[in-house]
Formats: structure tokens, sequence, C-alpha cells
């Protein structure tokens, strides 16, 4: 399939594009239409695909699909704004992954994706006092994908989580709006110590591959951490940080690094953070 779709503005926007895109793929391959027809094609909505796509995915033994479709679907009517992050959240993955030919594809096989779906199910649990739920839910996507996110961590729309495999993400993190990040990313604490105590990542924050974010710290709007870098102290917005420990060497104001997805480092200045 060839990267023609356009990014839409809204969640029955990508609702109508993901079906499109099934109806194709179905034809193109017959050996998949079952399994298309389940998961998107019978549905009324993206909110009902999301929560079979869910289920079926995380459900087990003890914690079967059935009931995990029941919790998915509960938290979608009482929260709406969740379906539509999921929307933007694959906005996202369409308009900065260059390997992505749709939304199907992320729908069904991105584990970043998915996820975060996950996790924005977990997270509404945890807020209705179903902590061991939401703890059963990210110890299933943690044995999934590689992604272990607290349920307690805040997390804003339009993310993207590229590869995913090794992202840790803390009790106490936050992430803003349209930010990216990559594979190995750790939103961490530095020691022992109970309370706030995890990175508040700002909004169009690009977070490289393998960087280290620890402590309470603050990470500005549209500031960029290279990748492989420790970061400890807070980064202005804007700058970009790079190096263990990390430094500032550019704090020219970068157009969005999270929507360009450019991992580029300028020469390093001559001071520290």
């Amino acid at each position: 399939m060839s990267r023609k779709l356009e990014v839409v503005s809204s969640a029955g926007g990508v609702w109508h594009a993901l079906r499109t895109e099934a109806e194709a793929t179905a034809r193109q391959e017959p050996a998949l239409a079952s399994m298309l027809n389940g998961v998107i094609l019978r549905h009324e909505g993206l909110a009902q695909a999301l929560s079979f796509q869910l289920a079926r995915k995380i459900g087990e033994e003890g914690v079967t699909a059935l009931t995990a479709r029941e919790f998915c679907d509960e938290a979608y009517a009482a929260d709406p704004s969740i379906v539509q992050a999921a929307a933007l959240d694959l906005q996202a993955v369409f308009e900065r992954d260059p390997a992505v030919r749709g939304y199907l594809q992320a729908f069904l096989f991105y584990k970043g994706f998915l996820s975060l779906q996950v996790h924005r199910v977990a997270h509404w649990l945890w807020g209705q006092g179903r902590e061991m739920m939401a703890l059963h839910l990210q110890s299933r996507t943690s044995e999934l994908f590689q992604v272990d996110i607290h349920p307690a961590a805040r997390i804003g729309s339009g993310v993207f989580v590229d590869h995913a495999t090794g992202v840790v993400i803390g009790e106490t993190a936050v992430v803003g709006d349209n930010v990216s990040m990559l594979h190995a990313v750790t939103l961490g604490g530095t020691g022992a110590q109970r309370g706030d105590r995890h990175p508040k990542i700002g909004d169009g924050v690009l977070l490289g591959a393998g960087a280290k974010v620890l402590g309470n710290i603050r990470i500005g709007d549209y500031a960029k951490i290279a990748s492989g870098s420790v970061v400890l102290k807070d980064v202005p917005p804007g700058c970009t940080a790079a190096g263990v420990p990390a430094r500032l060497v550019n704090c020219a104001k970068a157009e969005e690094p999270a929507r360009t997805m450019d991992h580029t480092v300028p020469d390093i200045l001559d001071f520290v953070i």
C-alpha cells in the first residue's frame, strides 16, 4: 500500500480511513479478511474496534478478553476523550513515521501505539480506585510489548512511541501533548525516595533512542533530548541536550522537533545543565 492517505482531524475521520484501508486490505489479502472483519469491519466506530483490538491482545486465562473488553468499553463510555486521544496518537504515527503506510498498520501491529492505548485504560482504572486491575494491565503490557508505564503516569495526546521496546515511564511522570519518543527511553527516578520523583515532559518534546531523563525535573516545551543522553537537570524550552551527563548544545527555537523527528545535534556549547 502506498503512502497516499491524508492526515485527518477527528476520531470519526480516523475511523473512516481505518475502515477504508481494512476493506482494501481484505480484498488484497484474503487470508487476513477474517481477522480484519473481526477487529475492524464489523464494528460501528473507533471505540468499539479499539476495545476489541486491545482485549484480544491483553486477554488471558486470568482476565479473559471478554472481561478486558468490558472495562475498555466502560472507560471509553465514561471518558470519550480517551478515544479522541487514541485517534490523535494514530495520526501522530502516520505523520511522523516514514515507514508507516497508513492507519491500519499501526492499529494492528505497532506496539508503541497499542501499549499506549492499554495505558490509557489502565490510567482511567487507576483514577477510579481500581488499582490492582490497573497494575494488572501494566504487567500485561510489559509482558506483551516490553513497555512498562505505571498506570498513574499522565500522558497527553498525539504521542508517538516509535519501536517502543524498553520504554519505562514512572508513577509520577507527566508527558505533554505531541511528544515523540523512541525505544529504550526511561522517565525514571534517581533513588528510592517516594512522592513526586519523576520527570515532567513538556509539549512537543523529542526524546531520542535510549535517552534517560531522571528525577523530578522539567523538560521544556519543544526541547530535544539526544539519543543515549542522561538528563539530571531541567532543560529549558526549545533547547537540545546531549551527552552523559547531558549538556545544552543549542537553545535556538526548534520547529516542533517531535513532529519533524530531527535527531541531529549541533555543535556543543561550553556550558552544562
